[in-house]
C-alpha cells in the first residue's frame, strides 16, 4: 500500500470515515475556491453584472460537464471494486483507461463549450447585458476543461486507492496559484470575466499535472505508466455501466438547475446577482455533505469487493449520520450569517443581498436533506448498483423541479422567487426515502447472495 493511502477494510469505522472524509472536504472547499475567488474579485473590482455574468454560466456548465464527471466515478468504483476483491490486473487496465477516457471527454467538452456559449446562454434568456461577459467567461473556460477531466479522474482513483491528502495538497498549490492570478489579471490587465476565467484554467492545468505525476510515483497497482495507457474493453465497459448512470443523473440534475436559472434570469440582472452568491456561499456547505457521498463510494466499494458486508452497511449508517450532523450545523451558520457572507461578493446592491437572502433561507436550513439523498446514491454506486438511483434521482429530483416550473410556479400567484426556491427541499426529502428503500433492498439482495446466515443482519 501506498504510504499516503489508508486501509478501508479494517480498524474502526468512524475514525477511518472521518479521517478519509476530512481531506475531501478541504479540497473539495479549495476547488470550490476557484469560483468563488472569480464571484469575489469581479465583484471587488467590476461590479454586480460582473457577478451575474459568471453566476450565470454556472447550471450550463455543470450541464456540460457532469455526464462526463460521471465516468469518473465508474472510474473509482472500478478500481475500489478491484482493490477490495486484490484484482491487481484489474486495477491496472482501470487506471490506465481512465486518462485516455478523459482526455477524450475534454477535447469533445472543448468543442462543444466553444461552439455554443452564446447560443446556449441565449436559450437560458440571459439579459443582453450580461450575455456577452458570460459568452466570453465560458469560452475561455471550456479551452482548458481537459485539465478539469484529466484531474477528477485521477483524483478519482487515487481516493478509490484510499488517498485523500495529495489531492488536498495539490489543490491548495492551484488554489494560490488562481488567487494570485485572479487579482493581477483583473487589477493590472483590467481583463474582467476573461482574467479570472484565465486564472481558473492555468490552475486547474498545475492540479492535473500534479495529479498525474502522483499516479506516476505510486508503488502499487494503481501506478500509472504513460506508455501503457490504452483502452481495455473490460474496464471501459465496467466503467461506463457504472459511470454512465451517474453521468446522466448529473447532467439531468443540471438540465432542472438550467431550466430554474431560466426562471432566475426572468427576474433581472440584480435579482440574478444575489443568486449567484448565496449559490456560491450554498456551495461550500454542499462539498462538505457531499464528501460524505465520495466516502460512502469508497468505502463500500472497497468492502464490497472484499464481500464485507457487515461493514458495509456499518459504513452506511455512519456516513448517514455525519451528513446530518454537517449539513444541520453549517446550513444553520451559512443561513445566520448570511448578510455577512454575501457583501463579501456584493458591495454595491443592498438590493442583491437581500435577493440573496431569500434563497438562503429556503435553501440553507433544510440542506442536510441533500447530504442525505447523496450519501444513499453514493452507496448504491459503491454497491455497483448505478442505474436505480439514477432512476430514482431523475424522477424524483429533475422531475419534480421541472413540473414545479411548468406548473405550479405559472401560477401567478406562486411567481415567486420563495415559490421557485420551495422546489429544492422537497424533491431533497422525496427522494431521499425513496433512494434509502432501494438500498436497503440491494444491500439485502448482495448478503442474501453471499451467505443466508449474514441476511440476518
Amino acid at each position: 500500500m501506498n504510504s499516503k493511502s489508508r486501509s478501508m477494510l479494517q480498524g474502526p469505522l468512524l475514525q477511518s470515515i472521518l479521517t478519509y472524509t476530512i481531506p475531501i472536504i478541504l479540497t473539495s472547499l479549495l476547488q470550490l475556491l476557484f469560483n468563488a475567488a472569480d464571484l469575489i474579485v469581479v465583484g471587488r473590482f467590476c461590479g454586480s453584472v460582473s457577478v451575474a455574468a459568471v453566476g450565470a454560466t454556472g447550471a450550463l456548465t455543470n450541464l456540460l460537464v457532469n455526464f462526463f464527471i460521471g465516468l469518473s466515478v465508474g472510474a473509482g468504483v472500478t478500481v475500489a471494486h478491484g482493490l477490495g476483491s486484490r484484482e491487481n490486473r484489474v486495477v491496472h487496465c482501470t487506471v490506465h483507461t481512465a486518462l485516455p477516457t478523459a482526455l477524450v471527454s475534454g477535447v469533445v467538452l472543448s468543442i462543444i463549450g466553444i461552439s455554443f456559449s452564446e447560443d446556449l446562454l441565449r436559450l437560458m434568456d440571459t439579459p443582453d447585458n450580461v450575455l456577452p461577459l458570460s459568452t466570453v467567461y465560458m469560452e475561455i473556460y471550456f479551452s482548458g476543461i481537459t485539465f478539469t477531466m484529466i484531474y477528477n479522474f485521477c483524483a478519482a482513483i487515487l481516493r478509490a486507492a484510499g488517498d485523500t491528502k495529495s489531492p488536498l495538497i495539490y489543490l491548495s498549490i492551484a488554489g494560490v496559484v488562481n488567487v494570485v492570478l485572479n487579482v493581477f489579471f483583473v487589477t493590472v490587465f483590467h481583463m474582467n470575466v476573461a482574467g479570472v476565467a484565465l486564472a481558473t484554467t492555468i490552475s486547474q492545468g498545475i492540479s492535473a499535472v500534479l495529479v498525474v505525476l502522483a499516479l506516476m510515483r505510486r508503488t502499487d497497482a494503481c501506478k500509472l505508466t504513460l506508455s501503457k495507457m490504452r483502452f481495455y474493453k473490460p474496464q471501459l465497459l465496467k466503467m461506463i455501466r457504472i459511470g454512465l448512470p451517474a453521468g446522466v443523473q448529473g447532467s439531468l440534475f443540471s438540465i432542472s438547475n438550467v431550466l430554474i436559472q431560466s426562471s432566475v434570469n426572468s427576474f433581472g440582472d440584480i435579482f440574478m446577482s444575489g443568486n449567484a452568491a448565496a449559490a456560491n456561499i450554498e456551495g461550500f456547505l454542499y462539498v462538505c455533505m457531499n464528501a460524505f457521498h465520495q466516502t460512502a463510494v469508497n468505502f463500500i466499494g472497497q468492502n464490497a469487493g472484499a464481500k464485507q458486508y457487515p461493514r458495509v452497511y456499518r459504513t452506511v449508517w455512519i456516513c448517514l449520520g455525519c451528513v446530518t450532523a454537517v449539513g444541520l450545523s453549517l446550513g444553520t451558520v451559512g443561513y445566520l450569517l448570511g448578510p455577512q457572507l454575501l457583501s463579501i461578493y456584493i458591495t454595491d446592491s443592498q438590493e442583491a443581498i437581500s435577493y440573496g437572502m431569500i434563497r438562503l433561507s429556503y435553501i440553507c436550513l433544510p440542506y442536510f436533506l441533500c447530504g442525505l439523498m447523496d450519501v444513499t446514491t453514493g452507496a448504491l454506486r459503491g454497491l455497483g448498483a448505478s442505474f436505480v438511483p439514477m432512476v430514482i434521482s431523475v424522477l424524483g429530483v429533475c422531475g419534480l423541479r421541472i413540473g414545479w416550473i411548468y406548473t405550479i410556479f405559472q401560477l401567478p400567484q406562486y411567481h415567486t422567487p420563495q415559490c421557485l426556491y420551495f422546489s429544492y427541499p422537497i424533491s431533497w426529502a422525496l427522494t431521499f426515502l425513496v433512494q434509502l428503500v432501494a438500498l436497503l433492498v440491494v444491500y439485502r439482495r448482495h448478503v442474501k447472495a453471499l451467505s443466508p446466515e449474514l441476511h440476518a443482519i
